[in-house]
């Protein structure tokens, strides 16, 4: 695997239009190590790789070869937190992430708001039933159909308080970063 990381380091760099030296100040790596690890001189290490996987805007799985460039689909390993099913949607580490969110009916149980706070901004849209979202000092019922966006530096919680499940896309971006949508001139 070692001997295939170089080349793929190289055509990525190349790739983006990158030199040695642009690349060592994005990365921190400085550029006898970039070029050794290209060539095949340098062992690449987790640490190495970690920071190129980011500037290039690549998994580790890619550089290592052990992706599926044939196969676009992105595993969808379900994450349950707090009785809520996240489906992972978008794979691209430092962009921003995309889920499907499964609240089943009643959760939570309890349906006391817990608002918390974090660094970044989230998109969602409800695909079907009502979320019931406390943001700041609103407490709004989200239906089928609606949209909100924040900055998630502000106290949030999301609840489903009907008998049904409900379904939401939500992405969630670093600080700063806001969902751009584009629409062709009719």
């Amino acid at each position: 695997m070692d001997e295939h990381i170089g080349p793929r380091l190289r055509a990525l760099r190349e790739r983006r239009d990158v030199t040695l030296t642009a690349l060592s100040a994005e990365t921190g790596i400085s550029v006898s190590t970039l070029s050794r690890l290209e060539s095949g001189g340098r062992r690449p290490t987790l640490e190495l790789l970690l920071p190129l996987a980011r500037a290039h805007g690549v998994t580790l799985d890619h550089l290592a070869g052990t992706d599926s460039p044939d196969d676009p689909r992105v595993p969808t390993r379900a994450i349950v937190s707090h009785g809520v099913t996240h489906y992972p949607l978008s794979r691209r580490p430092g962009a921003p992430h995309a889920f499907k969110l499964v609240f089943p009916p009643r959760t939570p149980a309890d349906g006391v708001p817990q608002p918390k706070t974090h660094e970044g901004y989230e998109w969602l849209y409800v695909l079907s039933g009502r979320l019931r979202m406390v943001l700041g000092n609103h407490d709004l019922m989200l239906n089928s159909g609606e949209a909100a966006e924040f900055d998630t530096r502000v106290p949030h919680w999301f609840g489903n308080p009907t008998d049904h499940a409900t379904e939401v896309l939500s992405i969630f971006g670093p600080q700063g970063e806001r969902v751009h949508l584009r629409a062709r001139p009719t």
